[in-house]
């Protein structure tokens, strides 16, 4: 849609907002998008489709009671009857004194940075030349090891979303980012065995894409699992890979949702101000950071966004909290509102979690222990992790380190221990800083000790 032709978020979203009659609280979540999604097979396309999106959440607070509503439009008509909506659903919320939008004065101390996150760039590349990417992706996967039979999946894709908030307190805010992505999953074989490894590149245009580089790690990682074993069990240091640290830090994130912290569903609860992790630990949320995947000027309820440091020298410091559960502990907003679009209301939850980079890179964090394992990927981390109880098991394949360098693969096997002992154990962060398509950045992580049930 050319830009001339474009309703003007901001004009919608305070007509929306300016409608509030009495002691109503509206506020309104104005978005529109575009995304692009390739799949290639074996040098052909195998789905393709490009999709745009533009819609209106609405929120309605009156006397302590919320209602939710929203729409897939931006028509006048249908965005007064979503307001509507919305008004009914809060004659039927349930009472809760902290409900109630962000005031200017709850965030009139804190500036929203200025963050490059948009590429125009993005829209003028025609979707033959996205397509293109996917298939030079499975290309040069192929291409990279003779040992490379095939590939389970090659995919570009790409998003590019602007977003206005209104509400008729007077805040107002709008944040707008693109973002781009290509992603290899190798299938490496040797006789009847077949291991597969991945391999991406993210950035905010598709020139800034390493195609090669995304290809040949889908490759060696995936030939490097070949002749992968059962090991015997045993307690041993534990390197994970930069993407299971990622992993890891998403879920110490998840512990440290202020929503959770109140309801004491997080092994954190009531733990404020103790020593939490190893001294060498210090875990932040930077959306301010434009190297972040996540990073925005504003969270999801207008309150511009900060770095927010949660563990400091291994000592908890802080939470995540928007607005309501920030109200609930008494502490106000820390910008971690998020939302999943425009159909829902706003939750509580980190943007860009990283833990401060050590000064060792990969190999030099592999090479300071004799012997243990090298994690290069896990599964059943939903079933497998606990943020209540702390409770740590998962599957995971991997390398085990002989003599302070990688050996021989391993495979079907389970790493234990707990959530609040990991963290405890980190003897060493890695300086290689990996961002990542997800709310944390990865970097190589070695935990003291684990416990790996093999045979």
């Amino acid at each position: 849609m050319p830009e001339s032709d474009r309703p003007d978020l901001f004009a919608i979203a305070r007509r929306v907002a300016e409608s509030a009659r009495g002691s109503e609280q509206i506020e309104a979540y104005v978005v529109r998008g575009r995304e692009t999604d390739v799949r290639v097979f074996e040098a052909d396309v195998e789905s393709l489709s490009v999709s745009e999106t533009e819609g209106m959440g609405v929120r309605v607070v009156v006397d302590g009671r919320q209602g939710y509503a929203w729409v897939g439009s931006l028509e006048a008509d249908l965005l007064d009857e979503t307001v509507e909506e919305a008004r009914d659903n809060a004659e039927f919320g349930e009472f809760d004194e902290a409900n109630g939008l962000l005031a200017p004065a709850e965030v009139a101390a804190t500036h929203a940075v200025d963050l490059d996150l948009w590429r125009d760039e993005l829209f003028a590349v025609s979707t033959d030349a996205k397509v293109k990417i996917a298939l030079a992706v499975e290309a040069a996967t192929r291409a990279a090891d003779h040992r490379v039979r095939g590939l389970e999946d090659a995919t570009y894709g790409d998003v590019g979303v602007e977003a206005a908030i209104v509400n008729s307190l007077g805040v107002e805010a709008f944040a707008r980012r693109t973002a781009c992505s290509c992603f290899a999953a190798a299938l490496a074989g040797e006789h009847s065995e077949t291991q597969t490894g991945y391999g991406f590149s993210v950035a905010r245009s598709p020139e800034e894409l390493d195609v090669d580089s995304a290809a040949r790690d889908a490759a060696d990682r995936a030939v490097r699992l070949l002749g992968a074993t059962q090991p015997r069990s045993a307690r041993l240091p534990v390197v994970l890979d930069p993407m299971v640290t990622a992993s890891f830090l998403a879920i110490i994130g998840g512990a440290l949702n202020g929503e959770s912290i109140l309801k004491g569903r997080s092994f954190f609860a009531g733990r404020d101000g103790q020593d939490v992790a190893a001294a060498n630990v210090t875990l932040i949320d930077d959306p301010t950071d434009a190297r972040a995947y996540g990073a925005s000027t504003f969270d999801a309820e207008g309150a511009p966004t900060r770095r927010n440091a949660l563990i400091v020298d291994g000592t908890l410091r802080g939470f995540l909290h928007n607005r309501t559960s920030g109200h609930r502990a008494g502490v106000g907003t820390t910008g971690c509102a998020i939302r999943s679009g425009f159909k829902s209301a706003p939750g509580v939850g980190a943007r860009a979690l990283s833990l401060r980079p050590g000064s060792d890179d990969h190999d030099a964090v592999i090479a300071s222990i004799p012997d243990g394992l090298y994690v290069q990927s896990v599964s059943g981390l939903h079933s497998g992790v606990n943020t209540v109880s702390g409770d740590f098991s998962v599957g995971a394949e991997g390398l085990l380190i002989r003599d302070g360098a990688l050996a021989g693969p391993v495979r079907e096997i389970t790493i234990a221990s707990t959530l609040p002992r990991m963290l405890l154990d980190i003897v060493n962060v890695g300086a290689d800083l990996t961002w990542l398509p997800s709310n944390a950045t990865g970097m190589t992580l070695l935990i003291g000790e684990m416990s790996m049930s093999g045979r």
